[in-house]
């Protein structure tokens, strides 16, 4: 597919390789097949419509949500040894959503840096937080992009020496297989010169592990019906959010967390432009996300897996979190 550019805001445009035609497709093919698994699952990134982004922001202001700030710390404390290190001409952002840790990562590379690519599938979350960005870095080339990093890695510019930039754990949604195919196809589009930075959280008590997926407040849990709302909306369903219940359990073999949707009755759901009825028997239980967390070892492994080496591992102070960089083995 060929990228269109479309006006944003006055001297900004945004590079298109995801339509709205592409995401209602996409979302029709995902809802089918997940719901005819079994057990039945649904990807998280149909979260994110505008009011599951506004959600996913309150969640890292939670008290028992931390990887958004142990993250934070480790690029307070880190950005100016990565600039030193990758010495990037361009930022690309995967998954770019507001952009607000970037802004340690920009300030850090101000002396080198000449571009910034975020990539996002919400095309209008991502213009206005990239224009913001614009209005504060004057004398940076801000190149939004809205596409969906696992379909189109090798449509992204490639220009100069890059620091690609994946963070918040994203990489944890993905099955291992899955991860390190992503980081493969990556891999792939790198440059000798061409650096990842990626954002993992790691092992750690699984009661404080649930915890930052099951708030007290309920918020993650409203996050988590966010997908049936999107469903319903989209896809002319009736899901009825309240006759779900959410649940984060722990998955000590896999090591990740489960969020999932519990049927709190026997129920049936129509999705009319899937011309599809589902039963779900009462306690049947539907997966959302996974979000995987990481030993230093198998990170390693996965990213050699995939042609990357692990040049710096670096923690917060805690130890609950990590950044590493990694470049082409």
């Amino acid at each position: 597919m060929t990228a269109a550019a479309r006006s944003h805001s006055p001297g900004e445009s945004v590079d298109l390789f995801l339509t709205a035609d592409d995401l209602a497709k996409s979302l029709r093919r995902d809802v089918a097949e997940g719901l005819a698994a079994s057990p039945r699952t649904l990807p998280p990134k149909w979260f994110y419509d505008e009011r599951g982004s506004a959600l996913f922001e309150d969640i890292t202001r939670l008290d028992e949500y931390y990887p958004t700030r142990r993250e934070r710390e480790i690029l307070a404390a880190r950005a100016p040894a990565i600039a030193e290190e990758t010495g990037a001409t361009m930022l690309l952002e995967l998954g770019a959503g507001s952009g607000e840790k970037t802004r340690l990562l920009l300030a850090a590379l101000a002396g080198t840096l000449r571009s910034y690519v975020p990539v996002d599938v919400s095309g209008d979350f991502l213009g206005e937080a990239a224009a913001a960005i614009a209005a504060d870095h004057p004398g940076l080339t801000v190149r939004p992009v809205v596409a969906d990093y696992e379909h189109h890695l090798n449509q992204l510019p490639t220009d100069g020496r890059r620091l690609i930039a994946f963070l918040g754990g994203t990489i944890g949604n993905m099955p291992p297989a899955a991860r390190i195919a992503f980081l493969g196809g990556l891999r792939a589009t790198m440059g000798p010169e061409d650096a990842l930075l990626l954002g993992c959280d790691l092992v750690k008590d699984e009661e404080r592990l649930v915890r930052a997926y099951d708030d007290a407040a309920g918020v993650t849990a409203e996050f988590d019906k966010n997908v049936l709302r999107v469903i319903n909306r989209e896809l002319d369903a009736d899901f009825d959010p309240d006759a779900f219940e959410h649940r984060a359990v722990w998955n000590a073999a896999d090591e990740w967390i489960e969020m999932r949707l519990r049927s709190l009755r026997d129920q049936t759901v129509r999705i009319g432009a899937l011309d599809l009825t589902c039963a779900f028997a009462k306690d049947e239980e539907m997966r959302t996300e996974i979000s995987a967390k990481f030993r230093r070892e198998r990170l390693e492994s996965e990213l050699g897996a995939a042609g990357l080496r692990l040049a710096e591992f670096w923690t917060d102070e805690a130890g609950d979190f990590s950044l590493s960089l990694a470049r082409p083995a």
